[in-house]
């Protein structure tokens, strides 16, 4: 049945839905992990920091999850179980890890669909919002990325975990004290899922000319990035909410000037930093590592860069 879907969708996009293809591929792009990171990022540091805390704490949770599901359900992409299955090539070439469930829906479900659940946005954006989280996943089954279950799984648990993150902060606020308890179990986790994903075993299955049809080791490595990425924020967290307390109660050219230096250096550590120190730290611990250093500066070294340079100096006597 999911794989029937997915050959109208494709016998539409190839004829009259051609005109979509476009814009399904910049929905999809709106979903990418990078792209969400650095939007909940200029939120966090520019717009609402409490907000922005509650965007980046979801979504690092979104990733580990789906990392988890992914390399338990170890579910193979739709053109590996169906050959007449040809997606969008632009789509392919970021298709990565297995195929349940949408790590797209999750990524929308927790910048977007984290606003949608929140009573105090207006009702507009908040529809609005949720528009972004139906296109965002659909945009992967018109694509042929993804089958029907992948994307609904993947917006309702990434909706589930966005309700829980903002019930736990809730429950952090009034017991202030217990937030290290809570990163030292969400750090704890996330490592014991790079554990599983490193040891356990993945389907071996052969094409007709002897080719594995599909690497769960190389399947694992976003799993491996959430794992850097949640541990970078629950890290941050704790050091910044301890030593800086950043506020984005600031003038408007403030958080301008933070927008321009915090995307500049935001690409600096993504774009060269990391490249460099994945040349030098191969397989697991280098995408871990670059991940956690890409997270930890978001949450954690950049505020405190603002925290130092937005000082106001002393008035002389």
């Amino acid at each position: 049945m999911d794989i029937d879907i997915l050959l109208i969708l494709q016998e539409f996009r190839n004829g009259a839905g051609a005109c979509l293809t476009d814009f399904m591929t910049k929905m999809s792009f709106i979903g990418e992990m990078n792209t969400v990171l650095i939007i909940t990022a200029l939120i966090y540091w520019c717009a609402d920091k409490e907000f922005g805390k509650y965007l980046l704490m979801g979504w690092s949770g979104n990733r580990v999850v789906n990392g988890l599901l992914k390399v338990t359900a170890c579910v193979y992409r739709p053109w590996i179980r169906d050959v007449r299955i040809v997606p969008d090539k632009d789509a392919l070439a970021l298709a990565t890890g297995y195929s349940f469930p949408s790590g797209h829906s999750m990524n929308a479900a927790s910048l977007f669909g984290g606003g949608a659940i929140r009573k105090e946005l207006s009702k507009g954006l908040r529809i609005t919002l949720g528009i972004f989280v139906v296109l965002i996943a659909f945009s992967r089954i018109f694509l042929g990325v993804h089958t029907p279950q992948d994307i609904l799984v993947g917006a309702g648990a990434g909706l589930l975990v966005m309700w829980l993150t903002g019930k736990l902060l809730a429950w952090v606020d009034k017991n202030p004290g217990k937030d290290i308890l809570v990163a030292c179990i969400g750090i704890a986790a996330a490592v014991a899922i790079a554990v599983f994903a490193a040891v356990k075993s993945y389907p071996m299955d052969y094409n007709e000319a002897g080719e594995l049809l599909v690497d769960g080791a190389k399947m694992a490595n976003d799993t491996y990035k959430g794992v850097g990425w949640c541990v970078g924020f629950l890290l941050g967290w704790i050091l910044e909410k301890r030593f800086v307390g950043f506020s984005t109660d600031v003038p408007m050219i403030t958080r301008i000037t933070r927008l321009a230096t915090g995307l500049l250096s935001y690409y600096a550590v993504s774009l060269i930093l990391n490249p460099l120190l994945k040349s030098l730290i191969p397989g697991v611990g280098g995408t871990v590592t670059t991940c956690f250093i890409q997270m930890f500066y978001v949450t954690f070294v950049f505020p405190l860069c603002i925290k130092h340079f937005e000082r106001k100096p002393a008035l002389s006597e």
